[in-house]
């Protein structure tokens, strides 16, 4: 069985507990974030959003809303402040969803206002 190759914008299961504080810990799903440059030399880590379903409203930049699809069984809010690295054996299974370019774009403009990019 080969090493699995994340793709920027796919979304795994993760398991990111333990947690401390607000932290989003627990299983849940979470998007590749990072360079696919990174993806391909199957770096040791991952940077990752966490996905959650508990939604809010009027969220701008902090959220990004995605609409349920393949096996993202309910729509959910990407967590824009809560951007990490993890190590990739806390990513599980396999690949639950694929987002657009679009949608990836507007995660980029959103990101660049929640780390203060200019």
């Amino acid at each position: 069985m080969g090493l699995v190759v994340y793709k920027r914008g796919e979304i795994y299961l993760a398991k990111l507990n333990p947690s401390k504080g607000k932290e989003p810990g627990k299983i849940r799903p979470v998007i590749i974030y990072q360079t696919d440059f990174l993806n391909d030399v199957e770096h040791p880590t991952t940077t990752v959003i966490p996905v959650t379903t508990k939604l809010v409203d009027k969220a701008y930049p902090l959220r990004y809303r995605i609409s349920k699809r393949q096996m993202l069984e309910s729509d959910s809010d990407a967590i824009l402040d809560q951007i990490r690295t993890i190590d990739n054996s806390r990513i599980l299974g396999d690949k639950i969803a694929v987002l657009g370019e679009i949608e990836l774009k507007n995660i980029d403009r959103q990101m660049v206002i929640v780390l203060g990019i200019s």
